[in-house]
């Protein structure tokens, strides 16, 4: 099964080099469209990382409350 990662791992190459091939066809300049492809790379990567981030399964089951018969 296909997960968000494994989408976003693919999505990184795609915007660089086809967003970058997209730009030169359109016309600029390789020293133009390339960093252009790389900040939709990086937008890609910031949102992985910093609005949608990675959790670990294992702390969701752990609970804050100490156990009931604790002393």
């Amino acid at each position: 099964m296909t997960g968000y990662y494994d989408i976003v791992l693919g999505l990184i190459p795609v915007a660089l080099f086809g967003i970058t091939a997209a730009l030169l066809f359109v016309g600029l300049s390789l020293t133009t469209a390339i960093p252009l492809g790389s900040l939709a790379a990086m937008g890609i990567i910031g949102h992985a990382m910093f609005v949608n981030t990675p959790v670990d399964s294992g702390d969701d089951s752990r609970s804050t409350r100490p156990p009931i018969n604790a002393d």
